[in-house]
């Protein structure tokens, strides 16, 4: 049970939404994004999407590769079970708006399984909410300090073991596209 990689990046939940996906799957799945707004996490194989119950407050994304299947943590809000493939062996973690937040390199390309789990989700949201209620007639300064300080830090955590190489891409499928 070895840690092969790990990587960690702040992103802006824009629209509430961050996105994690191979560099070369760009393209939005706006059905992964509505199971994301139901149940957290979303994903339809090559984007995974996580969703925040705010919208202005950094998180952080931790990515982890293991050499073996991991058991979920037992001490986080939720997790859910994903498959995810990269065949580029680059993730990309994305805000909508603002573009990338950061990437990182697997050890190697393939299908991963895993589970990504959270933290503080429910704390950050209480924040933020309570925090909105009183900055009448503060700046925009005031109110990023006041992000800043966010007691309980929103976290989601990617545990990923590699189990398959990646899916041939087919020539005619290709074409097709162009």
């Amino acid at each position: 049970m070895a840690l092969l990689a790990e990587y960690r990046v702040a992103a802006f939940p824009d629209r509430r939404f961050v996105e994690v996906y191979d560099a070369d799957a760009y393209l939005t799945d706006s059905e992964a994004m509505e199971v994301a707004t139901r149940d957290v996490v979303g994903s339809n194989g090559y984007h995974l999407y996580l969703c925040s119950l705010q919208p202005d407050i950094d998180v952080q994304v931790v990515i982890r590769v293991w050499d073996t299947a991991q058991e979920p943590p037992k001490d986080v809000e939720g997790f859910v079970p994903i498959t995810l493939e990269s065949e580029t062996g680059i993730l990309v973690v994305r805000q909508f708006t603002f573009g990338p937040a950061g990437e990182t390199t697997l050890p190697r390309p393939g299908v991963y399984e895993g589970h990504v789990s959270w933290t503080g989700r429910e704390a950050t949201a209480t924040y933020y909410a309570e925090t909105l209620r009183h900055v009448s007639g503060w700046n925009v300064e005031q109110i990023g300090q006041a992000w800043a300080q966010n007691p309980v830090p929103e976290e989601y955590v990617l545990d990923l073991w590699w189990v398959a190489e990646p899916t041939p891409v087919d020539d005619e499928d290709e074409e097709e596209e162009l």
